[in-house]
């Protein structure tokens, strides 16, 4: 697209004359025939250059050019000053005003294509510079949103580890299947774990000594849960109940179920030759059951546990 160039002059034909000139250059040319002129096209049209006499008859270009540069949308508009008064006393005027560059009446032509030639080089570069500017606001804007967003699901994710394996966590925070919480019956492997000789270990031992123990057995209990893909539905202290085919299907719960099983048992073998040293007699005891249960959320606004109900899982 042509550059637009203002041309301001209150003499009609130096008005004309630099018109028909930047014209015949493919230019896109305005003309103002004053100072309020110039003022109104600037606000009505967007410029590349202006070419602002200085003596003008209602508002000199001295004070064009200081709203120009007072502007935020004009600041980087080049502006060149065409004057027939002293060039010296002229200049240091225009430079304190903000022009960028000067042109001595009459104008000589081939001055004047140079000059324009130079300051639309120079306000090409600006314009570059301004659209990377505006592009890099907007990849920021987009990432801090991204960033956010994030942000929300990282929280709802931690959530939903909770009562699921990770990989379904992921697909529901992702919106990849429906609401899992919602009640529904379906058949399920259920394995309940919990320690032998946990109640008279409690009563003789010392109450950090048994916080220990617990969290030995649950962190194996994790490990093993999130390398099976069972759902937790509830830690009961010296137990744990868990199930598989549910809310993500599985090909093979039940023996999904007794993988988990035997990978606990072996897990809690180590810790029980440990326990024994310290004169804990403690074992594990394992159950496994399949059959249908209901399955949802459980509890109340304040506070949702993801859960099972069925005959199943009182045989495990």
């Amino acid at each position: 697209m042509s550059a637009r160039i203002l041309v301001v002059d209150d003499q009609e034909p130096n008005r004309r004359l630099l018109a028909d000139l930047l014209g015949h250059q493919g230019y896109a040319v305005a003309q103002a025939n004053g100072g309020q002129t110039a003022l109104e096209a600037l606000e009505a049209a967007v410029f590349d250059l202006v070419l602002l006499d200085v003596m003008m008859p209602d508002i000199d270009g001295f004070e064009v050019l200081r709203w120009v540069r007072a502007s935020p949308r004009h600041q980087h508009l080049p502006v060149v000053l065409c004057t027939a008064l002293d060039p010296d006393r002229e200049r240091i005027r225009g430079l304190e005003a903000g022009a960028d560059d000067f042109l001595q009446k009459p104008v000589n032509h081939a001055e004047l294509l140079a000059r324009v030639r130079s300051l639309l080089r120079v306000k090409n570069l600006f314009d570059q510079l301004a659209a990377r500017e505006a592009e890099l606001r907007e990849l920021n804007a987009m990432l801090e949103q991204r960033v956010a967003e994030k942000a929300g699901e990282i929280g709802r994710l931690s959530r939903l580890k909770r009562f699921f394996a990770a990989p379904l966590a992921e697909r529901i925070v992702s919106g990849d299947m429906d609401d899992p919480l919602a009640s529904h019956r379906r058949d399920i492997a259920v394995v309940f774990v919990d320690f032998r000789g946990f109640t008279a270990f409690s009563d003789a031992s010392a109450p950090e000594d048994v916080l220990r123990v617990l969290r030995d057995f649950h962190g194996i209990l994790g490990r093993c849960i999130d390398e099976s893909g069972g759902t937790i539905e509830r830690f009961t202290g010296d137990g744990a109940m868990v199930f598989f085919n549910d809310p993500e299907p599985l090909a093979n719960p039940c023996a999904a179920a007794l993988q988990f099983a035997l990978a606990v048992r072996e897990g809690v073998s180590v810790l029980s030759r440990q326990w024994l040293r310290e004169g804990f007699n403690l074992q594990v005891g394992v159950g496994v059951a399949y059959g249908y249960a209901t399955l949802g959320a459980i509890g109340y606004a304040g506070r949702i546990d993801y859960g099972a109900v069925g005959t199943v899982t009182n045989m495990a």
